[in-house]
């Protein structure tokens, strides 16, 4: 069964490098797509509001995040990828230091409410 992750980052204010941010996303480096694949992501989607992002990542049951940060470190064109994404990105207000994007708390589903009478 495959579990989704939310995930909230945000961008640095200025027009401009939102629209080369969304711009190098229409196509992202091969490299880059390998690896998540070969992680266990089977979709990522990132949608903007304003400067916020909000990922949505379905990953196999057995991805980990630990496995996944290791293999990205061990790959130089994933770290030159995420050094570049820096120049863009931001930590939201209530991501702690040195990290980048954040799980985000599901409050609502309405797959868990009761069926109407």
């Amino acid at each position: 069964m495959n579990t989704c992750y939310c995930m909230a980052l945000d961008l640095k204010d200025d027009p401009a490098l939102i629209a080369e941010y969304e711009r190098l996303h229409e196509r992202i480096w091969p490299e880059v797509s390998a690896h998540l694949r070969s992680a266990g992501v089977q979709d990522m989607q990132i949608y903007r509001l304003g400067t916020r992002l909000f990922m949505l990542m379905d990953v196999l049951s057995e991805f980990s995040f630990e496995a996944f940060e290791a293999a990205a470190t061990a790959n130089p064109k994933v770290r030159e990828w995420e050094a570049l994404m820096w120049r863009y990105q931001t930590p939201t207000p209530w991501t702690p230091e040195g990290s980048k994007w954040i799980p985000m708390q599901r409050i609502f589903s309405l797959g868990e409410q009761p069926a109407p009478d």
